[in-house]
């Protein structure tokens, strides 16, 4: 098989990928706190028919001639940029205005993190996200725990301050307690974060290291954002951009079926031959 249908195919293997993630970007072009993705090609290795040589002897030099086997989709990088905020009307919705995740439980022993802080109370005073996980705080020392408010519907007007703070009047009478606080974590390397779906992240391998671990604190503390009730992060998919991309990617997937066409066209030329 030549060369030539090795890179034909090595191309549109990676434009395939790209289609990919352009798709998923489409797709969740209205996701809250979704954030695109963008694939970076690059070259694959090279056959040297002959090698670089300094002029020596009476000879010049000469440089190297290389053969290229194609490209490959090398890494698949998640774009955080900030987007917008969408108003929603409820006020247990929470936009961080900044840096920082939400902490959420993933029932088991670990962590989830979130853009997306659509928040309610359930029955037993538990804080939960729209997915019904639990949601974590900061305690009065500063450590984090898990937010439930003991006699929950013994309260009422209750709300949620820029600091994550949870308040509320007590129906019986009295001034305004404080009933929590919602805990904002600062990952130390964003884009090291692993998409678990549901619009959760996990921080394993390149997020964090072994000196710098990732931090919790109250909003707007310790370099994360203040939040912004009653509104969500919208998507940060730039759909101008995914459609360009889309004709862009088309247009490189042909171009290199074409290269299979024809080479397949050429060894039916050789085969052809023996006739």
């Amino acid at each position: 098989m030549s060369t030539a249908m090795y890179c034909g195919i090595a191309g549109t293997k990676a434009y395939q990928t790209g289609m990919d993630v352009i798709g998923n970007n489409i797709s969740n072009v209205n996701t809250y706190g979704f954030k695109a993705s963008r694939v970076m090609y690059r070259d694959l290795f090279y056959q040297t028919l002959q090698n670089s040589t300094s002029a020596s002897g009476g000879f010049g030099g000469s440089n190297p001639s290389q053969v290229g086997y194609g490209a490959t989709a090398s890494t698949v990088d998640v774009l955080n940029t900030r987007s917008g905020r969408a108003p929603t009307g409820s006020s247990n919705d929470c936009y961080i205005d900044g840096e920082g995740y939400f902490v959420v439980d993933d029932g088991t022993t670990g962590k989830l993190y979130t853009r997306v802080g659509s928040f309610s109370f359930d029955g037993s005073g538990n804080l939960v996200d729209g997915n019904g996980r639990l949601v974590y705080g900061v305690d009065t020392s500063g450590a984090l725990a898990l937010v439930k408010v003991e006699k929950y519907n013994d309260y009422k007007d209750i709300k949620i301050g820029s600091d994550g703070t949870i308040t509320g009047t007590p129906k019986a009478g009295g001034d305004i307690a404080t009933l929590g606080s919602i805990a904002v974590a600062n990952i130390p390397n964003p884009s090291g974060l692993t998409q678990m779906g549901g619009s959760y992240y996990r921080a394993d391998g390149n997020a964090q290291s072994a000196t710098i671990k990732v931090s919790y604190s109250k909003a707007g503390a310790n370099g994360t954002g203040q939040l912004i009730t009653s509104a969500l992060e919208t998507s940060n998919t730039d759909l101008a951009n995914e459609l360009t991309q889309m004709i862009i990617n088309e247009r490189g997937f042909q171009a290199n079926t074409k290269i299979i066409t024809v080479s397949d066209e050429m060894m039916e030329t050789l085969v052809n031959m023996k006739r």
